[in-house]
């Protein structure tokens, strides 16, 4: 028997459920893992285990989401000492590595150098929605950060952010959590 239409094999077309991903980013979500292994790297010169809010507020988000912590550091912002703790990372079987601090622009902060380079791919798009994001909530200030994010050459998902709390929260909640485990989909296709 011939077929009218030639991709209509006899299936039965029917309308998809309203709960069935529609979008292409919604489809990819569909399939993404349900957690990531996370590591949270803390870059101050004067944080301590006490004093961290910053990787606090990290770690109890990735936990109300079901994420797994894969270790942490608080490190002096120093780029070796950051990009061992990437090493570390690593070795601890972490997909992602979410640091907070050593972001702005005054003589120590130096993350934004580190990581960028580790980065082999970047992800501009992550800093500019991250200040965009801030610009409404601090003003012209927000062009002080400079949030990075990318992957590293062994396929290390990074994004150091600012080192204040809120600034923390916006970048987690907005930007980092939404997508984490979409991010580590689309990194094994």
């Amino acid at each position: 028997m011939a077929h009218d239409d030639p991709h209509d094999h006899g299936h039965h077309h029917e309308s998809m459920p309203e709960s069935t991903p529609t979008s292409v980013p919604e489809q990819h979500k569909a399939h993404a893992p349900a957690y990531a292994r996370v590591y949270v790297i803390t870059c101050s010169d004067s944080r301590t285990a006490a004093s961290d809010e910053g990787g606090r507020i990290i770690k109890s988000m990735l936990a109300d989401r079901g994420h797994v912590l894969s270790g942490s550091a608080i490190v002096p912002d120093e780029p070796a000492r950051i990009l061992h703790e990437l090493e570390l990372a690593r070795a601890a079987g972490a997909q992602a590595v979410l640091i907070t601090g050593g972001t702005g622009i005054s003589r120590r902060d130096s993350t934004f150098e580190a990581i960028s380079s580790a980065i082999a791919r970047p992800l501009p798009g992550f800093g500019e929605l991250f200040r965009a994001l801030s610009f409404q909530e601090i003003g012209s200030a927000a062009m002080l950060s400079r949030a990075v994010a990318g992957v590293t050459r062994d396929g290390l998902l990074v994004f150091a952010m600012p080192g204040s709390p809120a600034a923390v929260k916006l970048a987690c909640d907005r930007l980092i959590l939404p997508e984490l485990t979409h991010l580590l989909e689309e990194l094994q296709r």
